[in-house]
């Protein structure tokens, strides 16, 4: 196979249990030590108690996703130092537990961003969506962030201004739900469900980068990496970096992982085997200014783990989940690009919504049926690969 087949667990709780998962074809599991809060160390205690209790399944854990890098590591908060020993004492114990690729993401504030968690598609399906202008309204109108008007057209922010006089209650509170507090919570902790007024809270949040731009953020980033890839080296662990979903700037905020020029500064300002990417074809794919297939040539040397998923990209702005055997992630191709690298660990992402999961309470994006078909779909492209391609 050119890549270990890995599906991404939220542990003992998710709804989805291992045995299902060694029934579909999975090897590998892609986890974190979900309820321990950002910041802390992860001890190697409970690095090696959910280690064993995946390989007592017949599976290994393969993917730390994620190690999450703390807000104020991002913004060079006060006490950054500090966090950035706690993540190397965690990057330790991972590298003596055998746990061997930790994948991160450098985003402020805010991980993947969609505005519908469930839009309905042709075939009856249901995919996640971002929709610009739903994006600018909760941008402008929700939030009420200043000058946030200049960051969009004059034709979106027409029709922004027409959604305004038309958008129900419950549209306005679904978008909250949908932006900030569904899709963030399991990932990086910043907002939960149940927070009294998680707006105010995402607002406190950009002040931390009223004065940080592209330039700064990669700084921080360039300073992070400098403390942990020693260690990362050390312990024989390869750290690799999210593409920005989406793969471009929201909110004001920098974004620092979007293209080919930001991911090979990032690459060059520690220019270490250790300091590798992620290359998830789904973000990469969402961006226009992306070719995925020329961007997979060009890193897929330094590439640790790979996201395969596809978007389409509409001429409106918006973009939806696509099916890996179209949109703009041609992944075909870029599973033959990664055929010489074999074995690194791979997951299909953000799968439909489908037939019996239609209405099941997974954390968006992470159903179980859409799934198992975009990972019989893209093993059967490993396997065309391998014996009909080149």
């Amino acid at each position: 196979m050119i890549f270990e087949k890995t599906w991404r667990w939220f542990g003992k709780n998710d709804s989805i249990t291992l045995s299902d998962l060694r029934q579909i074809g999975v090897e590998g599991i892609v986890t974190a030590l979900h309820h321990i809060p950002n910041g802390e160390v992860w001890s190697g205690k409970s690095i090696n108690d959910l280690k064993c209790y995946i390989e007592n399944s017949g599976l290994r854990w393969s993917v730390v996703e994620s190690l999450p890098v703390s807000e104020s590591i991002k913004y060079a908060g006060r006490n950054r130092n500090q966090l950035i020993e706690n993540y190397k004492v965690s990057l330790a114990n991972l590298g003596k537990a055998g746990v061997r690729t930790v994948c991160y993401n450098f985003m402020p504030v805010i991980d993947w961003i969609r505005t519908d968690l469930a839009r309905k598609q042709d075939n009856g399906t249901y995919s996640l969506y971002f929709d610009l202008v739903r994006f600018a309204y909760f941008d402008i109108h929700i939030l009420k962030r200043v000058k946030a008007d200049r960051d969009y057209s004059s034709e979106t922010l027409e029709k922004v201004h027409h959604l305004a006089t038309i958008i129900s209650t419950k549209e306005k509170e679904e978008l909250i739900e949908n932006i900030i507090v569904k899709t963030q919570g399991f990932v990086n902790g910043n907002i939960k469900e149940g927070d009294q007024n998680p707006v105010a809270i995402f607002n406190r949040l950009l002040v931390y980068y009223k004065d940080i731009g592209k330039n700064q953020l990669r700084e921080n980033l360039k300073y992070f990496l400098q403390q942990v890839i020693p260690v990362a080296e050390e312990y024989g662990v390869n750290l690799c970096i999210h593409p920005d979903d989406p793969p471009f700037p929201v909110f004001g905020l920098p974004r620092i992982i979007t293209n080919e020029e930001d991911i090979a500064w990032f690459l060059n300002a520690v220019d270490n085997f250790h300091n590798g990417l992620t290359f998830c074809a789904g973000s990469l794919s969402a961006g226009r200014h992306n070719d995925v297939v020329n961007l997979a040539k060009k890193f897929a040397s330094r590439t640790h783990f790979v996201h395969l998923r596809s978007t389409n990209v509409l001429p409106n702005g918006d973009f939806v989940e696509a099916s890996p055997l179209e949109g703009r992630g041609n992944l075909l191709r870029v599973i033959e690009i990664f055929k010489k690298y074999q074995n690194l660990p791979m997951r299909v992402d953000h799968g439909p919504l489908m037939l019996t999961d239609i209405g099941k309470e997974y954390n968006p994006g992470y159903s179980f049926l859409g799934r198992m078909k975009a990972l019989g779909e893209i093993s059967g492209m490993m396997e065309a690969v391998l014996h009909s391609i080149g």
